[in-house]
């Protein structure tokens, strides 16, 4: 309904709830129990990985730092399941939890700028002394790691490198299908040049987390690229209406000199982990379809 809330009012006793790919919190599960409802559970098995893995990180007394965003549905399912748990959506909140760790610091200022991304009653005095990382499994897989790093890294500087295992826990738990299209696209970029390549076509949901780190991938590489969610983005005028980093939608210009029938149109094409197929082949034979009819002029 909106503002990240939902209202179950309307399921009722022997109604069929179908929980989507990234899960359903701790509490809604509990609801559906209670409503005795019939549930059709498509929750990935990355997904529950993690929820594996932060439920160790409860059992060993660690507190879960989770790479994600807080209002993110999966990232609100996974803190379901922790007591003590800090998000960090990237590397610059990761450094300012490894500072607090290292030196410790304002306290309330820290407090405040995480209110919305801690476990209720969390103390950084007392809470990061052990952790575990885990991860929203659709987050940008190098920063991931690189986040585990600078924990494993803070943890050797303030226990030291004997007593760092007591103090830190790590798991890979980012999503098959997230780290091929991750890795894909980095190879695209490193070969721009040499493939001379006109643009990079991302093809999947505006509010898709997956699809906009993919990205963030070409963009912070300079390399043309368009986020579109399906084919009729690209417009008979050639142009293309594409989500930017920024999360604005707009319409530019689409393939340079596409009335030159000698000239060839390379392009690299990827696509979020959950977009269907269909919506790749429309958006290819949109672009197909467009260079032939502007050739033809």
């Amino acid at each position: 309904i909106g503002e990240g809330k939902k209202d179950f009012s309307k399921v009722g006793d022997g109604d069929v709830v179908i929980l989507p790919a990234f899960g359903a919190s701790f509490e809604e599960m509990t609801l559906f129990d209670s409503k005795n409802v019939d549930i059709v559970d498509t929750t990935c098995p990355w997904v529950s990985k993690v929820w594996n893995t932060v439920d160790q990180h409860q059992r060993k007394g660690l507190t879960s730092v989770i790479h994600g965003k807080y209002a993110h549905e999966e990232t609100v399912a996974t803190v379901s399941f922790c007591e003590d748990y800090i998000c960090v959506k990237d590397m610059k909140e990761a450094q300012m939890v490894a500072d607090y760790i290292t030196n410790g610091g304002d306290k309330e200022a820290f407090l405040k700028y995480f209110e919305n991304a801690i476990s209720e009653g969390f103390d950084p005095d007392t809470m990061l002394d052990k952790v575990g990382l885990a991860n929203q499994t659709t987050m940008y897989k190098k920063e991931t790691r690189a986040i585990g790093q600078l924990m494993q890294k803070t943890m050797i500087t303030k226990f030291g490198p004997v007593n760092t295992k007591e103090h830190y826990l790590e798991f890979d738990t980012i999503c098959d299908a997230t780290q091929e299209r991750q890795d894909a696209i980095h190879d695209l970029v490193e070969n721009a040049d040499e493939l001379k390549l006109d643009f990079i076509l991302v093809i999947g949901g505006w509010d898709s987390s997956n699809t906009a780190h993919l990205l963030e991938i070409p963009q912070k590489a300079n390399v043309r690229s368009f986020h579109i969610n399906k084919a009729d983005c690209i417009g008979a005028d050639n142009t293309i209406t594409h989500r930017t980093m920024s999360g604005e939608i707009v319409t530019d210009k689409f393939i340079f000199d596409i009335e030159d029938k000698d000239k060839e149109v390379v392009m690299g094409v990827t696509s979020g982990a959950s977009t269907p197929d269909a919506a790749v082949q429309d958006s290819l034979s949109s672009i197909f379809l467009l260079k032939k009819m502007s050739s033809s002029d």
